[in-house]
């Protein structure tokens, strides 16, 4: 008789794995080709579930940074030599929560609200909607509007980087700092370990698959090397959670290539200890266990600090409007 999983995540927010639909499959559905090392803590024919050392204690305080993005509206330009640009005006916010382990306590540590107008317009301005400015950001090549919303990363990225490296200013060396998603260009942060909920990519061959789909709540898989642009190294932990699927409360966390090998299996060790006491439960959160609970609750924050879509449209609208009538009135 064929098994099948019902997946943990509400379908509102698509699938914790992303599959291709082939019959069978039990995992991320892309094969990455990247180059992988996978003998760096252990040689690959001895793989199997690790259990963090004894005696381990997670760090004082715990730092998790996210971010979120919105695009208010699409936009063209009108360009003198009758040229139009596709482009978008979009809200993104960035916010750390400081979580005190000893004392207990959770804290918003700091967060920013930013608005750009992202397009490959050569003489686009910033967008002024009332009292809201939307800083241009011009971005490179012919500014497909498809590829637009790609360019809110980096500027989004930044801000991250930002607010984080004010949260943890006084917390000492006892820190760690989690990024919700891949790590990309922070990887100069200390004590830093990105956090991947989704699946997207296979990284490892079936054998070893198998061992990370076999691991038990608290437990991870051995640390490998990936050799992408971004590569690192990288380890599998299973969040506790209710029985599911192979891969159901998986996530890969990630750290940067410039560590020293010890100190990538120690930054794994630490997580482990760490990361299972945030995990949230089903009847809470649509995307038990991986959407860790200071994550949703920074998102609804930051989500709301973005102010109302509808209203900035509208200012948007009426502004674009407004310059229209301006400019049509100089050239009578």
């Amino acid at each position: 008789m064929t098994r099948y999983f019902i997946d943990a995540w509400d379908p509102a927010y698509g699938s914790s794995i992303e599959t291709d639909g082939s019959a069978g499959f039990a995992g991320p559905s892309e094969q990455s080709t990247v180059q992988v090392d996978a003998d760096l803590e252990v040689p690959s024919e001895q793989w199997q579930p690790l259990l963090p050392p004894s005696g381990l204690r997670p760090p004082r305080v715990v730092l998790l940074v996210d971010g979120v993005r919105r695009i208010d509206a699409g936009l063209w330009t009108e360009e003198e030599d009758g040229a139009s640009y596709p482009g978008l005006a979009a809200s993104y916010a960035a916010g750390v929560v400081r979580c005190d382990l000893e004392q207990g306590v959770a804290v918003l540590a700091g967060s920013r609200v930013r608005r750009g107008l992202f397009t490959a317009s050569p003489s686009a301005a910033d967008a002024v909607a009332g009292s809201i400015r939307y800083e241009v950001h011009r971005v490179s090549g012919a500014g497909e509007q498809s590829k637009l919303p790609a360019a809110i990363q980096a500027p989004l990225t930044a801000l991250e980087v930002e607010v984080s490296g004010e949260a943890r200013a006084d917390a000492g060396d006892d820190d760690l700092l989690i990024v919700d998603g891949p790590l990309r260009n922070r990887r100069q942060l200390a004590r830093t370990i990105g956090y991947i909920k989704t699946q997207h990519r296979q990284y490892l061959p079936p054998r070893l698959s198998a061992v990370v789909t076999s691991l038990k709540p608290g437990q991870r898989s051995p640390v490998f090397l990936t050799g992408t642009t971004w590569g690192g190294y990288s380890w599998y932990i299973r969040l506790p959670g209710r029985p599911g699927a192979p891969w159901a409360g998986i996530i890969r966390a990630e750290c940067s290539s410039d560590l020293a090998p010890a100190a990538a299996f120690a930054l794994a060790d630490l997580s482990l200890v760490t990361l299972p006491r945030f995990a949230s439960t089903a009847y809470k959160d649509p995307r038990a266990p991986q959407n860790l609970i200071p994550i949703a609750g920074l998102e609804r924050r930051l989500r709301s600090m973005l102010g109302d879509s509808r209203l900035l449209h509208r200012a948007l609208t009426q502004s674009a409007a407004r310059a229209a009538y301006e400019a049509a009135t100089q050239n009578r």
